[in-house]
């Protein structure tokens, strides 16, 4: 097992994670238009796996059908649950020609799925079956950037561990192209108003229904580096000001999250003890700012073949 955390700045492998968010997205959309909607669409994210990222079993024709990005082999596979299966390789092509391959890799096994065409969640965005411009794509970026999500995934469910209250799967949205988990008080927040491009505002809406904690990881954008987030909504007073570990981790009044650089934690001692820390004390942050029930919400951390202990 690799336990090295790769390096991972934003500006090595820019046009590749460009290109991936895309891509993710065609296959993401896939998801939305087979599979029933679930609360705070839940129904849509992608999966880690040991080779990449699932969808996980979707429903077609009184069957199932999955597609999985593997970044070992540098394919995309669709495999059914009548035994056939097919791949095309992921290589440099245009958002058009990857939608175009993996429209007829789903025909060739008698799947036949329509999908909205426009991208989520980016400003500008053309649609898919127009954007033939040339797009990057460097496999060996994609396995450092699939390394990362696979320890990052370990610690974000062992976090979901120790809580008992309503808190989602740790998930990949396609949409923001980020790794999350949310913990939830329990009480209804009040109606977002936020926006997002190509989002309808009844999604955003739902998706923040109740009050929130939530915490994940983002490979990082124009002028900010990968890094790890957390925040609430909607945000309780004090929030912001509260001491939070490790000392890399700092407010930032523009997005109203907490922010730490992914660096600071590959380079510590201990990258996944330096995650944990932060992803406890932006909670608690969030939970003693909100007056959460957190006696009732928490419970001890989960153990390998353990019985969570009941009083």
């Amino acid at each position: 097992m690799d336990s090295h955390w790769p390096d991972l700045h934003y500006e090595s492998w820019r046009d590749t994670c460009t290109t991936l968010h895309l891509w993710s997205q065609v296959v993401g959309k896939i998801r939305l238009a087979t599979t029933p909607w679930q609360n705070h669409s839940w129904h849509v994210p992608l999966y880690v796996t040991a080779r990449g990222l699932t969808t996980s079993p979707m429903p077609c024709d009184g069957g199932t059908f999955e597609l999985a990005f593997d970044f070992v082999d540098q394919t995309l596979e669709c495999t059914a649950s009548d035994g056939h299966a097919s791949r095309i390789a992921l290589a440099p092509q245009s958002v058009a020609e990857f939608k175009d391959a993996t429209m007829r890799m789903l025909a060739s096994l008698g799947i036949r799925v329509a999908i909205r065409d426009l991208p989520c969640e980016i400003e500008g965005a053309i649609p898919f079956s127009l954007d033939r411009a040339s797009r990057a794509y460097d496999g060996d970026a994609a396995r450092r950037f699939h390394r990362a999500l696979v320890h990052i995934d370990r610690v974000l469910k062992e976090f979901r561990t120790s809580f008992i209250g309503k808190v989602s799967p740790v998930h990949f949205f396609w949409g923001s192209f980020d790794l999350a988990v949310t913990r939830f008080s329990g009480r209804r927040a009040p109606l977002y108003q936020g926006k997002a491009p190509g989002v309808a505002p009844i999604v955003m809406q739902e998706a923040y229904s109740h009050e929130v904690s939530s915490a994940g990881f983002w490979p990082g954008g124009p002028g900010i580096d990968a890094s790890f987030y957390s925040y609430a909504y909607p945000e309780p007073a004090g929030f912001k000001d509260a001491r939070v570990a490790p000392a890399a981790a700092t407010y930032s009044e523009t997005l109203r999250e907490f922010l730490l650089p992914y660096e600071a934690v590959r380079t510590a001692s201990n990258p996944a003890a330096t995650l944990m820390a932060f992803l406890t004390t932006t909670y608690e942050a969030a939970a003693n700012a909100g007056k959460w029930d957190r006696a009732a919400l928490e419970c001890v951390p989960g153990r390998v073949g353990v019985c969570r202990p009941v009083a």
